[in-house]
């Protein structure tokens, strides 16, 4: 395991002709500067198709699909991790957005499904894939303790408390959102690495997508709540560091107990609600 790791994360996209080309160049700008690995936003490799209601067959694949190999492939030319994503099916024709975690031989490393999954007006997400139900786990890579979340995954703090708690050094977070709701992701992104223990690190989707106003910066926080990179570059560059994690850790409200039976027995005690179901007396205790 080595000590820090420096990751870039490129607010870009890379759907149109243009893209795999765009993504090469990205990379190399990463590489160049020091990254050993770098983050895509949400689906990046797809327009953002949850702008309306219909899904197509075209925007989802199986494993090892287009997109897939479009990202292994030029991370491997270039020799960086990454960490992208695609639309991917299952044998069942389950339809999941995935993150995809590549070496920089292009060999995959790990696959990562949504849980949280939005339903509203420009992320109508449920039509067009499902909600995992896997316990998210970090992954030992680049030489860290790596935990990935999809965007709204850490609206909630539950998984980003659980990967922390599973030994999770960092955090990386894919996301798609508005600009208007940056003042709402902020501090949530500070409080989960701040209580986690964790590193956090997200970027965006760079701009409006089909009348859908996407928009807001890359993000990188500090075990400690401190925010040390916040940009709308294309490329942010961050070093995330071992000592800063056990540091703390070691401080409150890091070395703080985990009651994991105390809070299972309560959580088994609070009916389940669906994603996208309205919250009703039934649902109380």
């Amino acid at each position: 395991m080595t000590h820090s790791l420096t990751i870039a994360l490129i607010r870009d996209v890379f759907y149109d002709a243009t893209g795999p080309e765009r993504l090469r160049s990205r990379l190399q700008e990463a590489k160049q500067a020091g990254a050993a690995l770098a983050v895509l936003p949400e689906l990046a490799a797809l327009p953002w198709v949850p702008a309306t209601q219909e899904a197509r067959d075209e925007d989802a694949e199986l494993a090892n699909g287009p997109r897939h190999r479009m990202q292994s492939t030029i991370a491997a030319e270039v020799g960086i991790g990454l960490l992208g994503g695609a639309i991917v099916k299952d044998q069942a024709d389950r339809r999941f957005n995935t993150a995809l975690l590549f070496g920089p031989d292009g060999d995959l490393l790990h696959a990562y499904r949504k849980i949280h999954i939005p339903d509203e007006p420009g992320f109508w997400e449920a039509d067009h894939y499902e909600a995992d139900d896997a316990i998210p786990t970090p992954i030992d890579a680049f030489g860290m303790r790596l935990g990935i979340q999809i965007c709204s995954d850490n609206n909630r703090p539950f998984g980003s408390h659980i990967l922390g708690a599973q030994g999770a050094e960092a955090i990386l977070v894919p996301r798609a959102t508005e600009m208007a709701t940056y003042v709402k992701w902020r501090p949530i992104f500070q409080a989960n690495a701040l209580t986690s223990g964790c590193w956090v690190l997200s970027v965006n989707r760079p701009g409006p997508e089909a009348e859908v106003p996407i928009g807001g910066p890359s993000i990188a926080v500090a075990p400690d709540g401190t925010v040390v990179l916040e940009t709308e570059d294309p490329v942010g560059i961050v070093t995330v560091d071992r000592a800063s994690v056990e540091k703390a850790r070691s401080d409150y409200p890091g070395y703080l107990a985990f009651p994991t039976d105390l809070y299972a027995r309560a959580w088994k005690s609070v009916p389940s609600r669906v994603a996208h179901g309205p919250i009703g007396d039934s649902d109380c205790c």
